[in-house]
């Protein structure tokens, strides 16, 4: 598990995978999200290694020791199989010891990760909004992309007990206008050339320009970088989260979800509340079928973006109804992906004497 996505998939599946009498072993690197996540989940793992930051020298150090960790863990344990998000550690360790490796990934844009994972793994899972063409140029035959009718958060969302305390510990008044921003991943490899947090504040201060009276505007970093700035920037005019939660519980009583790309805003959209993505760069798969059928609307220009929530704002009523029935009809043609997940996986694993 790399990133809190990670978390709140695997959680699941592996719960499933040890409902159907499989034993399963959480490994997870030293990222603050990851780990907080990991801890307000009481969930344990093996913790191997750390991020490596925004540098290209240092993220390949810590992938190399990362891998060498795992090679050991692997090598001890000798599982029926591996799987992971998207890891090249998982990957090329379990391939060096031919344990078979089976990624889950909705991410082809990240090309660095799927040159590094998909020509080595064995099977590769992702939702249907991605065509197989788009992971067979890296190096893996169409039969061994397997894709799924679901969107991944639908895994946790669908099994959430939510819970209103976030907003208590926020401050936040549930009866007055929330929305919500998530920065955009800065130190992603696909956004290294795009790493300023610029576009971040010009929204936000956009956003704080239009909207007025009793809104509440929260935002969600991803780094201890991105939440020194923003405090500096912005003190007590936002509500700033500066501790790692399940950001479904904020997320469900938002009235307006700004996103600058990733599985927040899906999460957002699968809660019916209405989306914009102001994500810096070229449109995802996800992002496009979601903006295609109407759920997410794309807009990255900063002064644009703060007119259209202000506009959305002023009718929210019907606008969040509108989406709710329609993220309703959507969800109704789903699959539950970690039913999906642990069928294939339960079915390798067996055939390879797990």
């Amino acid at each position: 598990m790399l990133t809190p996505k990670h978390v709140l998939l695997f959680t699941p599946l592996a719960e499933e995978l040890r409902r159907r009498g499989f034993e399963t072993l959480l490994t997870a690197r030293d990222f603050r999200e990851t780990i907080g996540l990991l801890k307000v989940k009481g969930v344990e793992a093996v913790v191997l290694g750390s991020y490596g930051g925004g540098r290209l020298r240092d993220k390949l150090e810590a992938s190399l020791k990362r891998s060498l960790l795992l090679a050991e863990l692997l090598s001890d344990e000798r599982p029926a199989l591996s799987v992971s998000h998207g890891s090249p550690e998982a990957a090329r360790a379990s391939f060096g010891l031919q344990i078979p490796h089976i990624s889950i990934n909705d991410s082809p844009h990240a090309e660095a990760v799927a040159r590094l994972t998909v020509p080595l793994s064995s099977l590769l899972l992702t939702p249907f909004v991605v065509p197989a063409e788009a992971w067979t140029r890296y190096g893996i035959s169409r039969g061994r992309v397997k894709r799924y009718r679901s969107l991944d958060p639908l895994a946790w969302l669908k099994r959430r007990k939510f819970s209103a305390e976030p907003l208590e510990d926020l401050g936040l008044n549930p009866e007055k206008p929330i929305v919500a921003v998530r920065p955009e991943e800065t130190y992603a490899s696909y956004l290294l050339g795009l790493k300023d947090n610029s576009l971040t504040l010009k929204v936000i201060r956009g956003i704080l320009g239009r909207v007025k009276g009793e809104t509440q505007l929260v935002v969600l970093p991803r780094y201890e970088e991105q939440l020194k700035l923003l405090r500096e920037e912005f003190g007590g005019e936002i509500f700033l989260v500066d501790r790692v939660l399940e950001a479904s519980d904020l997320l469900k009583y938002c009235w307006i979800f700004v996103g600058g790309g990733g599985t927040m805003t899906t999460e957002a959209v699968l809660l019916g509340v209405p989306s914009f993505s102001y994500f810096p760069g070229k449109p995802t798969y996800t992002e496009k079928f979601l903006v295609k059928k109407g759920f997410i609307e794309r807009v990255t220009d900063p002064e644009k973006l703060a007119r259209r929530v202000e506009e959305t704002l002023a009718r929210i009523d019907s606008v969040r109804l509108s989406q709710q029935r329609k993220v309703e009809r959507l969800v109704s043609t789903f699959e539950d992906p970690v039913k999906f997940m642990a069928d294939v996986l339960a079915g390798i694993a067996r055939r390879f004497g797990g």
